[in-house]
């Protein structure tokens, strides 16, 4: 019997396999660790791209204020606003060279000195106002946003001329503050997303010229009380307010500096975070300035105070009350802090000319009263163009350093 021998093991192909097994194995790990690095890599970068995206700072927020003065309107301004081909009080003839300085203007503010009643009541002057209801709509189209409504005039015609002028104003587009029909619309705050910064307004007045307030409707006017302003900041402030603003019917009339009362009412009012406080009712313009006030605590709070505005129009001759001004007050709402700030505080000097008392000034203006910009007048008489006179251009010149003189420097990154 033969025996067969036994298989050879082949060496050869056992090393074939491990050696592609090896292959594959080393290549797989090659491939995951350049997804695994790769995956990384890209967490990385999201994680990056967000700890950039929540460390950007947002921009700062910047707005112009735009304020005028008292409309103070006489029986003379309403006579001449009179269009009898139209039937219509039209008084934007009187605002054609100023209407540009609203263009820019984030919001724009005014003290309505006057009662709107309606033609029933007979339209009047001084001393109980009823001013043609017109007015509301030209002052919509000068560029004007809210009015305040709480002077010495508000109760002229009684709680239903307060009513109708509050109607007027609605009608026209213009928002208010100072005044109400009820009880409800007083405790309603005027606020206004002013390019991300939330604002409020409000406004008071020493009195009504001694007409009582009606009997059960104290609400209808704001008259200067501290608890009362207290509580209105205060309400504000709990609404969201970051920027209050506050106008204030007070002062002497006809005197060019503010009085004690006027300072004291102004520490107490940027002590309870007012930041811009712009002031009414004695005809001429008072100075303006940056006010520091110290707290209990020893820090300090500043704010913006103009004492007068002045009027922004009126048939007024005493002396200084032609005077006036468009001011601006620029905040600025820091983007990584959320602090309010005032960059600055300028004007542009105006001055309330009447035809019918200017006429040796071979000016021939179309209607009686005009609001002319003095400094426009001095520029374009110095450069040869327009149609001005030596004796108007020397009277620019007077009441532009009249007007400098009383409400000092114009204020320039005071506070940043």
């Amino acid at each position: 019997m033969v025996h067969k021998g036994k298989k050879k093991f082949n060496y050869f192909r056992l090393f074939l396999v491990i050696a592609i097994f090896a292959i594959l194995i080393f290549g797989a790990y090659d491939i995951i660790s350049k997804i695994v690095i790769r995956f990384n890599q890209n967490i990385y970068a999201d994680a990056d791209a967000q700890i950039e995206l929540d460390n950007s700072i947002p921009d700062d927020s910047v707005i112009n204020i735009v304020a005028i003065g008292d409309t103070l309107c006489h029986s003379q301004n309403f006579q001449d606003a009179y269009d009898s081909s139209t039937g219509i009080y039209d008084f934007s003839p009187m605002f054609k060279y100023v209407t540009k300085y609203f263009e820019d203007a984030t919001v724009a503010v005014g003290n309505l000195e006057a009662t709107l009643a309606g033609p029933s009541r007979g339209y009047s002057g001084y001393p109980t106002f009823n001013t043609p209801e017109h007015l509301a709509i030209d002052l919509k189209e000068l560029g004007l946003d809210v009015m305040t409504t709480a002077n010495n005039h508000t109760l002229d015609i009684g709680f239903n001329g307060l009513v109708s002028t509050l109607n007027y104003l609605d009608e026209a587009g213009l928002k208010h503050t100072g005044s109400a029909r009820t009880q409800e619309e007083q405790d309603t705050m005027l606020l206004e997303d002013l390019n991300g910064i939330k604002t409020a307004f409000l406004a008071f007045t020493y009195g009504t010229n001694g007409i009582p307030v009606p009997s059960g409707k104290e609400y209808c006017v704001n008259l200067i009380d501290k608890t009362l302003i207290k509580n209105k900041i205060d309400q504000a402030k709990a609404e969201g307010a970051e920027l209050i603003v506050v106008s204030m019917h007070w002062g002497d009339e006809y005197h060019i500096k503010q009085n004690s009362v006027q300072e004291d009412l102004a520490e107490f009012l940027i002590q309870n975070d007012v930041n811009v406080i712009l002031g009414c009712h004695p005809h001429v313009l008072e100075p303006m300035q940056m006010k520091t006030v110290t707290m209990e605590d020893g820090s300090t709070k500043t704010g913006f105070v103009i004492y007068s505005m002045g009027n922004f129009f009126s048939a007024q001759t005493f002396d200084n009350t032609r005077n006036t001004l468009i001011l601006n007050v620029q905040v600025r709402k820091n983007g990584a802090t959320n602090e309010i700030t005032i960059d600055n505080a300028t004007y542009t000097p105006i001055y309330v000319f009447d035809n019918n008392t200017g006429g040796n000034l071979n000016y021939n203006g179309t209607d009686r009263y005009e609001l002319l910009d003095i400094e426009n007048i001095i520029s374009q008489y110095e450069a040869g163009v327009g149609n001005w006179s030596e004796k108007m251009y020397n009277l620019a010149k007077t009441e532009l350093t009249r007007t400098v003189n009383i409400l000092g420097p114009e204020i320039y990154n005071q506070v940043n």
